[in-house]
C-alpha cells in the first residue's frame, strides 16, 4: 500500500507538471481548408495571462530583410474572447499591434490573414519575406505574417497545429509531429523558433538526400509543371555538398529545407525575384519562365548565399539578433559578418571547390567594386548597420553584399598573409562558432576585440579604418598581396543588350519586337545579317512579340557561342528566315587578373584553403 500510494503520489505530481506546463503554452490553429475571401482564420489560444492588460503583436520587421513591412496591416476582424466565448474589449494601438482588456480572462484571440504574393503592387515587402493564398493550390506561410506574440512571452513553447487538403504537401524544416495526411502539428520552444521556420504547401512534389549527416529537403511549387523538384536536384545537391566541404567542421544543422516558389507571369503573383535566409531553411523565389540553365545558376548563387547563413548569423551572432525585437528592434552593428561573409563564402566556395574558374571569382569581385561605387564609401559599415532602418543609412544597405562581400576578401586576405598562408576567415569563423555558437550571444562592442585576440594587432587596424572608420578599402594594395593586378579585359556581352541600351525596341501598337535603327551592330547581328528596322517574329521556332519579350531575353541569355539559331524577321514587309551560329558579342571592360607569380602561393592558400 506504501509503495502504491507513493507511485500514486508520482503520477499525480508528473500530471500536475505536465498539466501546468501546457497551460503556459500558446496553442495556433490554422486550416487551409477554409478559405475565406483569399484569407485565412487563425486561432491562438492562450496561456493564463497574470495581467489586467496584455498587447498582441504582428511583426512589423523581421531579420534578414531590415526593412519596415508592418505585417500588421495584412490583419483584419480581430477579436478576443474569454472561456465561455464572451468577447473581450480590445483597443489596436498601430499597424502591428492590439491590447486587450480584462486579459485574466483570456482564452483565445482570432483574426484573418490577407496574403502578400497578388497585391504586390500595393506594398514593398521583399517576395521571399511574403506570403501566398492559392486556394487548394499554395499557401507560402512565412509564419512571421500570419502568428504573432504576447507582451513578455516571446520566450513561451508554441504549438502550432495546422489542417490541410491531403492533396497538399507541407515542406519545412520543423518535424511534424502528427501523422495524418490531414494535419500537421509543430511544436518550437519560443516564437522565434516559429517564424524562423517557413512551410510551403503544395502539390508534392519534392526530394530528399543526405550530405554527411544533414538531411536536404527541396520543395518545388512550378504551377505550370516548367520544373520539378528532381530536374534541379542533382545541381542543389553537388553544391551542397561542396559547400559542407568547403566549411568542414561547421555543422550546426541536421536538416535544411530550400523552398522553391516559381511564379506565373500571366496571373498577379509575387515578382521580387531571390531568397531569404532562414536557420535551416531557405525561401526562393524565380521566375517559372527562366530557362534552366540559368534558373540553377542563379539558384547556385542565391541558395548557397542562403546556406552559408549556418554560419553566421545561426552560428555567431549577437544579442541583437538573438533576442530580435520584431516591432522595436535595435539593430547589430555588424551586417559586414552576418551578409558580408556570408556572400564573400557563397563566391569564395564556388573557386575553391572547381564550380567556377578563379578569373569568374575575381570577376566577380571586380563587379563588386564597381558596384560598391554607388554608394558613400566613407560611411562607417558599423554605423550604417545599426542605423539601417533610418535615412540615409537604409539607402545604403545594398551595399552590405557588395562592400561587405569587400570586406570580408580583404579581412582573409589580410589574415593569411599575416598567418603566411595558414589561417583565414574560415578559420575565424570556425573558432567564433565553437567560442560562440547557437545559444550563445556576443555583446556588438566586444567582437572586435575578440576577433583582434584570435589574430593580430594589424587586424585591429584594419576594423578601425575600414569598418568602423571612414577611410576607403584600397582593393589594389589588398588584391596585390595576392598578385592580382587591375588590367582591360574582354567579357562575353548580351546579344540584344549592350550595358544600359538596348538593341531591340517595340512597337506599343503593333506590338512587334524591332531591331533598333541607327545602332551600331553587333557580331551577333553580323554573323546572322540582322538589320536595323527588321521585326523579329520568331526565333527557333517560337514565336515573340510585346507580350513575350522578356522570355526572348531571358532565353537569349542562356544561349551559346556557335549553336546554330534560327530566326524568322520580316524585312520591308516580306517574311525571311535567317539561319546560322550565335555569336556572343564581347565588351572590353576593366578588370583583374592574376599576374605576379611571387605571390602564387599566398593566392593559393586564399582560393583553396
Amino acid at each position: 500500500m506504501k509503495n502504491f500510494l507513493s507511485l500514486l503520489i508520482v503520477l499525480l505530481s508528473t500530471f500536475i507538471t505536465i498539466a501546468q506546463s501546457k497551460s503556459n503554452e500558446i496553442n495556433v490553429f490554422i486550416n487551409l481548408n477554409k478559405v475565406n475571401n483569399d484569407r485565412l482564420l487563425v486561432t491562438v489560444s492562450t496561456p493564463k495571462i497574470k495581467t489586467d492588460k496584455t498587447t498582441y503583436f504582428i511583426p512589423k520587421i523581421i531579420p534578414g530583410t531590415y526593412s519596415t513591412d508592418d505585417y500588421g496591416r495584412f490583419i483584419e476582424n480581430f477579436k478576443a474572447y474569454d472561456s465561455g466565448g464572451k468577447e473581450l474589449l480590445i483597443a489596436k494601438n498601430d499597424e502591428n499591434s492590439w491590447t486587450i482588456n480584462n486579459a485574466k480572462s483570456l482564452s483565445k484571440i482570432t483574426y484573418y490573414v490577407n496574403d502578400t504574393f497578388d497585391v504586390e503592387d500595393t506594398h514593398s515587402i521583399f517576395s521571399p519575406a511574403g506570403t501566398n493564398i492559392d486556394e487548394g493550390k499554395n499557401f507560402m506561410l512565412n509564419l512571421h505574417g500570419f502568428v504573432g506574440y504576447f507582451s513578455n512571452l516571446k520566450e513561451t513553447t508554441y504549438n502550432l497545429s495546422i489542417e490541410k487538403p491531403s492533396t497538399l504537401y507541407g515542406a519545412t524544416a520543423l518535424i511534424d509531429i502528427d501523422k495524418s495526411d490531414l494535419k500537421d502539428v509543430f511544436t518550437v520552444k519560443r516564437y522565434a523558433d516559429l517564424v524562423d521556420n517557413p512551410i510551403m504547401y503544395s502539390k508534392p512534389d519534392f526530394t530528399t538526400f543526405m550530405v554527411d549527416d544533414m538531411e536536404i529537403i527541396i520543395s518545388v511549387y512550378s504551377p505550370n509543371g516548367t520544373y520539378t523538384a528532381k530536374s534541379i536536384t542533382k545541381d542543389m545537391e553537388m553544391m551542397i555538398k561542396a559547400q559542407k566541404k568547403f566549411l568542414g567542421s561547421i555543422n550546426n544543422t541536421k536538416k535544411y529545407a530550400i523552398l522553391l516558389y516559381l511564379t506565373d507571369f500571366e496571373k498577379k503573383d509575387a515578382n521580387g525575384f531571390g531568397a531569404l535566409e532562414h536557420s535551416t531553411s531557405t525561401v526562393v523565389i524565380f521566375p517559372e519562365a527562366m530557362p534552366k540553365d540559368q534558373l540553377v545558376q542563379n539558384l547556385i548563387d542565391v541558395v548557397s548565399h542562403e546556406f552559408f547563413h549556418i554560419v553566421t548569423p545561426l552560428s555567431v551572432h549577437s544579442n541583437e539578433i538573438h533576442y530580435f525585437d520584431y516591432n522595436n528592434p535595435k539593430m547589430s552593428k555588424h551586417l559586414w559578418m552576418y551578409e558580408g561573409v556570408t556572400e564573400y563564402f557563397a563566391n569564395l566556395f564556388q573557386a575553391n571547390q572547381g564550380l567556377i574558374t578563379d578569373q569568374d571569382f575575381y570577376n566577380r569581385m571586380s563587379a563588386k567594386i564597381e558596384n560598391a561605387k554607388n554608394y558613400d564609401d566613407t560611411m562607417p559599415f558599423t554605423k550604417m548597420s545599426a542605423e539601417v532602418l533610418n535615412k540615409p543609412f537604409k539607402d545604403a544597405y545594398l551595399n552590405v553584399y557588395e562592400k561587405g562581400t569587400l570586406i570580408a576578401m580583404c579581412l582573409d586576405i589580410q589574415i593569411r598573409e599575416s598567418s603566411n598562408g595558414k589561417r583565414g576567415i574560415l578559420d575565424l569563423m570556425k573558432y567564433l562558432s565553437v567560442e560562440f555558437g547557437m545559444n550563445k550571444p556576443f555583446s556588438d562592442d566586444e567582437i572586435f576585440d575578440v576577433i583582434v585576440k584570435y589574430t593580430y594587432p594589424e587586424i585591429k587596424t584594419f576594423f578601425d579604418l575600414y569598418v568602423s572608420g571612414e577611410t576607403p578599402i584600397p582593393y589594389e594594395e589588398y588584391f596585390k598581396k595576392v598578385g592580382i593586378e587591375k588590367t582591360t579585359i574582354s567579357v562575353p556581352g548580351n546579344v540584344f543588350i549592350k550595358g544600359q541600351t538596348p538593341y531591340i525596341t517595340v512597337d506599343q501598337a503593333s506590338k512587334d519586337i524591332i531591331i533598333l535603327p541607327g545602332i551600331d551592330d553587333n557580331a551577333f547581328m553580323i554573323g546572322l545579317n540582322l538589320k536595323p528596322g527588321d521585326i523579329i517574329i520568331a526565333v527557333n521556332n517560337t514565336n515573340y512579340n510585346l507580350d513575350n519579350i522578356y522570355d526572348l531575353i531571358m532565353t537569349s541569355m542562356s544561349w551559346k557561342q556557335d549553336e546554330a539559331i534560327e530566326i524568322k524577321i520580316k524585312r520591308d514587309a516580306t517574311e525571311i528566315t535567317l539561319k546560322g551560329k550565335v555569336i556572343i558579342p564581347t565588351e572590353d571592360k576593366e578588370g583583374l587578373h592574376f599576374i605576379n607569380k611571387n605571390k602564387a602561393s599566398l593566392a593559393e592558400s586564399w582560393l583553396r584553403g
